[in-house]
């Protein structure tokens, strides 16, 4: 089963989603795919892991006490695990995705048969990842817009809430701005940015329920971004994604959020499993190796989780 349709985040009742939609980069770096181009064989290693991935959530579950449990996973390798999450006893929130693997603008995964797949799995979520800087190619913003846009009317005619994964990199520019220190991109540059491509999405009729996005260094530069996610009287949330930053880089976002109430939550992925599969892939691929994945997933998992109640 997936959450009950009444049921958002809050600060107080988080949402702690553990991604594994990744796809192209699943395959290319984990598995020696080319091209994303899987043969058989690695589909069926791809398919397996990321159960296995699930496996070690449900590892976690028990000592779970506060909060939701969330799952982003994609049709394409993970709809074993779609399905163990729609025949769950316990009321886990259900993403997937609609956008195509390894674009650098937003594509749509089904082109306009993108409703019939939201309207076929009933997620809790539909997620959109979209990567975007007010300093990019403004024909080509445009046309991202344009098509988010009907993205997020469509999602509203379903009665399915968008969940936007929002990247920021920075231009060549806004580097040599920051001394080409990437550290000081995020503190200084990076948070007025998300706050105006936010205003930008807005502007373009997008509304996301949740804004997933990259952790902020400080407190203000967290309470700026949310305040404009809430402009308008939006009931819009936030949460924080993983960024496959290290564990003390991640600590560091929880501990910021943990301090802004509309903060509801995180959406950690490869810092809590790329290690693992990296290490299985390369293994005998036996019960034993199986073992460690889902020890070391349901460890990382409630690590981030025991961080956030700091």
């Amino acid at each position: 089963m997936t959450a009950n349709s009444g049921w958002r985040p809050r600060h107080d009742d988080p949402l702690f989603i553990l991604a594994m939609d990744h796809r192209e980069s699943f395959g290319r770096t984990l598995f020696d795919v080319k091209n994303d181009q899987p043969d058989a064989a690695e589909v069926a290693a791809m398919r397996a892991a990321k159960h296995l991935i699930y496996e070690g959530l449900q590892e976690a579950l028990p000592a779970v006490t506060y909060g939701r449990i969330g799952v982003l996973v994609d049709e394409r390798y993970g709809q074993s695990v779609i399905d163990s999450v729609r025949g769950s006893e316990q009321p886990l929130v259900l993403a997937v995705p609609v956008e195509a693997s390894g674009h650098e603008w937003f594509t749509l995964e089904w082109g306009q048969e993108w409703r019939k797949h939201v309207e076929t799995v009933r997620p809790d979520y539909s997620k959109v990842l979209v990567r975007d800087n007010p300093d990019f190619d403004p024909k080509e913003r445009e046309g991202q817009f344009e098509r988010l846009a009907e993205v997020s009317a469509g999602l509203r005619g379903i009665g399915v809430p968008m969940l936007y994964e929002l990247l920021v990199p920075a231009t060549d520019a806004q580097l040599a701005q920051a001394g080409q220190d990437a550290a000081r991109y995020d503190h200084d540059i990076r948070p007025g940015l998300v706050t105006q491509v936010i205003a930008d999405n807005y502007a373009h009729g997008v509304e996301p329920a949740i804004w997933k996005v990259e952790g902020l260094e400080t407190v203000a530069a967290a309470r700026q971004v949310a305040g404009q996610a809430k402009a308008g009287g939006r009931t819009t949330d936030l949460i924080v994604l993983g960024r496959d930053a290290p564990a003390d880089r991640l600590d560091h976002w929880l501990e910021v959020a943990c301090q802004v109430e509309e903060f509801v939550g995180f959406a950690i992925g490869r810092s809590i499993w790329e290690d693992a599969v990296r290490g299985y892939a390369a293994s005998d691929r036996g019960e034993a190796a199986a073992a460690r994945v889902r020890d070391q997933v349901a460890e990382r998992y409630l690590g981030f989780i025991a961080h956030w109640k700091r």
